[in-house]
């Protein structure tokens, strides 16, 4: 069964192929036609739902998107649902990263806990939809540390863990990243919705 994920970043799609075993996974790239989707939403669920509903109809296939970001506690929860164009372009990740660590420069290292959370959604055609949410508790470090991963992963310490989400492996980083949890909790959806 082939899905369609709402992304041409290849990082997502890599993850998503390790998680949801079993289906033909692919991305924008195959559906030109469709375009930039407007994330118009004000929550992690809202972008995800519109990314999923635009792509099942434009594809006619099963869809399934995301909308993820880092919540930074002292910035009540910003960068949040802007954590990709936090510094004003989207995807341009080392200059959202530098923003973010200046603005959090004068806060004291034990106050800078944050969470990554992610909202996954599948669409069908017919425009039946589901939506789940999973997140992932850390703080930040001031410097960088890592090759792997992508965004602010770099700078993000896991809850329990002393390396940042970019030193540890793709495995060990899929068994616990929000992205990672909302996606194997959509996984049965996924297997239930598709089956029926």
């Amino acid at each position: 069964m082939k899905i369609v994920l709402a992304t041409c970043n290849a990082g997502k799609i890599a993850e998503l192929r390790r998680i949801l075993t079993g289906f033909d996974i692919v991305g924008l790239e195959e559906f030109p036609a469709i375009g930039e989707i407007a994330e118009t939403g004000v929550t992690f669920e809202e972008n995800a739902l519109i990314k999923a509903h635009a792509v099942a109809q434009g594809s006619g296939l099963p869809a399934v998107a995301d909308d993820s970001g880092l919540c930074v506690d002292v910035l009540n929860g910003m960068p949040g649902v802007f954590s990709a164009r936090w510094a004003g372009r989207h995807g341009d990740d080392r200059a959202n990263l530098e923003l973010l660590l200046a603005q959090v420069s004068d806060v004291p290292s034990d106050k800078l806990t944050a969470y990554f959370a992610c909202a996954a959604a599948l669409a069908l055609p017919s425009g039946e939809s589901r939506v789940v949410e999973g997140t992932l508790p850390g703080g930040l470090v001031r410097t960088p540390r890592g090759s792997g991963g992508f965004g602010y992963d770099p700078i993000f310490v896991p809850e329990g863990e002393s390396r940042t989400t970019a030193e540890l492996t793709p495995e060990e980083k899929d068994a616990i990243s929000h992205r990672g949890r909302a996606f194997r909790a959509l996984a049965p959806i996924v297997r239930d919705l598709l089956a029926s």
